[in-house]
């Protein structure tokens, strides 16, 4: 059971890290590469933060849930 508490809250944090630089990147406040096409681009705001929430959702249920 404390493998996959572990293995939820790694993979958790790293889908919520993803999820800030998809947003920065929609947003455009992290413009690299400069040739990213991501740039700018407010759909990538939304999914940024969509998969930010489902790498919170997964470090709550690592540290909560299973026990």
């Amino acid at each position: 059971m404390r493998i996959v508490r572990l293995l939820l809250t790694f993979f958790g944090a790293l889908l919520a890290l993803v999820g800030l630089l998809w947003m920065g990147q929609g947003s455009g406040y992290f413009p690299y590469p400069a040739s990213s096409f991501m740039i700018d681009q407010s759909p990538w705001i939304i999914r940024g933060a969509l998969v930010a929430l489902v790498g919170l959702a997964m470090i709550f249920a690592g540290r909560r849930l299973i026990r």
